[in-house]
């Protein structure tokens, strides 16, 4: 499991200090959040993809996360991005 750090500089923690209680309990929350949200998009697209093309969906949110880069359905946003900055290149 990745372990992820962020610095702020005294001023910030001063003012997170100001309008919450625990710093480290509210940036947890605010990523596991949004790693579920991405999460459960990622698995709709799936779904549909695995519907539409008559796929088995691999069992578990793990493995149909994993399933789901496996075959192209999503990209990472660096990809994404990649992917965008070639296309505009192309149309140069």
């Amino acid at each position: 499991m990745p372990d992820i750090t962020i610095s702020i500089t005294d001023t910030e923690k001063k003012a997170l200090d100001y309008v919450m209680v625990d710093i480290s309990e509210w940036t947890d929350n605010a990523v596991t959040n949004r790693a579920r949200i991405a999460k459960d998009e990622i698995i709709s697209l799936l779904v549909a993809h695995c519907n539409a093309n008559s796929v088995a969906i691999a069992t578990g949110e793990d493995a149909q996360v994993t399933q789901a880069y496996t075959l192209d359905v999503v990209k990472t946003a660096v990809q994404q991005n990649a992917d965008a900055e070639a296309e505009l290149a192309e149309k140069e």
